[in-house]
């Protein structure tokens, strides 16, 4: 059975992309009758529609909250399959179309992956059975052990494609996404879309204050009417260190380290931190609260976080490279033998050590490394590439 589950012709027309020019309202998907015919689009719920229509970066709802139809996708044969926009897009405007329809999906790109559900499978055929490595197993134990292995391998070996883009508030914080597990790195853009890399903040943080009486004993009052009304300590929710650390001009920001002064200096900054020797800002990420917590000079500028998930946050999220797909049989495997009894203590060394070569070959395959963008970096060198 064939990996596509559909045709080139329904794959490069799911997406496209126009130009406005203020009159056109009709925007042709694709010209092939037969094309989108046995589909009926889901356009009574906005959340789960299977058409996205995006007018200049903004996302439009086919149906808003006061009811007014703003689009409708439909055939016609003198345009083919469209979508008409009730307002016509101003000149210069970009439009974009995403069309999804349920397990014909065709996510651009997502033929380098691999679902979860499909390793599982693959695995019952190739590793469960008379004769075979392992003899008996529930299903529900592979799929246990499948994503586990998951986990595992996105923590260190898959490629982190997770990412948030936000214009920093006033209050300085991020709410850290739903399925973060740790973060990449965080940047900031300039105004030419130039990334520019923060580093964490080491010396500072967001402890929990402690509320205190005019004595300094801890206090239970809440409501500071004299009496206590709880039995458990009162937190307020900013502690004295993050006001003080969100109102002050961080120090790395107060100098260059360009002007004649230090000019002067060059060679004789003995001890200068070269993570706080920069002017990008910084950071520190409260835990407890869930919150990224930025320097003063971060105000208003828009800052990425790209950040590593155990990738079981929803059904689509459950898939595999697969450059990493045999890694992922193997860690299977050596997770079953090594939990199952009388399991032959070399059959289980067996697997552990395919389980490391497989996870290393993953690794390396997923690095993504090219002979001529290596050279092109090494021309830079004092010596001469030749190749």
């Amino acid at each position: 059975m064939g990996l596509l589950n559909q045709t080139q012709d329904f794959y490069y027309n799911s997406r496209k992309v126009f130009t406005g020019d203020g009159t056109t309202d009709k925007f042709t998907m694709s010209n092939n009758q037969s094309l989108f015919q046995n589909i009926t689009p889901n356009i009574t719920n906005n959340s789960d529609s299977d058409i996205k229509v995006y007018v200049g970066n903004n996302w439009v709802l086919q149906t808003d909250a006061a009811g007014t139809v703003n689009w409708t996708f439909q055939h016609t044969t003198a345009d083919g399959w469209h979508v008409l926009l009730t307002t016509p897009p101003t000149n210069g405007q970009e439009v974009v179309i995403e069309l999804q329809f349920g397990e014909d999906n065709p996510i651009l790109g997502g033929y380098q992956f691999t679902s979860l559900e499909a390793i599982i499978n693959q695995f019952i055929i190739a590793y469960v059975g008379e004769d075979k490595i392992i003899s008996k197993i529930k299903r529900t134990d592979v799929a246990f052990h499948a994503q586990r292995a998951l986990q595992e391998l996105s923590f260190d070996t898959f490629k982190s494609t997770k990412a948030q883009e936000i214009e920093i508030p006033p209050s300085l914080t991020m709410t850290l996404p739903h399925d973060y597990v740790n973060y990449v790195k965080l940047s900031w853009k300039d105004s030419a879309g130039i990334e520019h890399i923060l580093y964490p903040s080491l010396k500072s943080s967001n402890p929990k204050a402690i509320k205190q009486d005019a004595a300094g004993n801890y206090s239970f009052d809440i409501s500071d009417d004299g009496t206590d009304d709880t039995s458990e300590l009162v937190h307020p929710y900013d502690s004295d260190t993050w006001t003080s650390y969100q109102s002050a001009n961080p120090s790395e920001n107060q100098d260059s380290y360009d002007d004649d002064y230090y000019t002067e200096a060059t060679g004789r900054r003995y001890g200068l931190d070269p993570e706080f020797a920069q002017v990008n800002g910084s950071f520190y990420i409260d835990d407890t609260r869930g919150l990224v917590h930025f320097s003063s000079n971060l105000n208003g500028q828009t800052v990425t976080l790209k950040y590593i998930s155990d990738s079981l946050g929803t059904d689509a999220e459950m898939q595999v490279h697969k450059f990493a797909e045999e890694a992922m049989y193997k860690h299977i495997a050596h997770a079953i033998l090594s939990t199952r009894a009388n399991t032959p203590e070399y059959m289980i060394n067996r697997f552990k050590k395919e389980r490391f070569a497989e996870t290393r070959k993953a690794k390396l395959r997923l690095s993504n490394i090219k002979l001529e963008e290596i050279t092109q970096i090494l021309r830079g060198k004092s010596k001469q590439i030749k190749h």
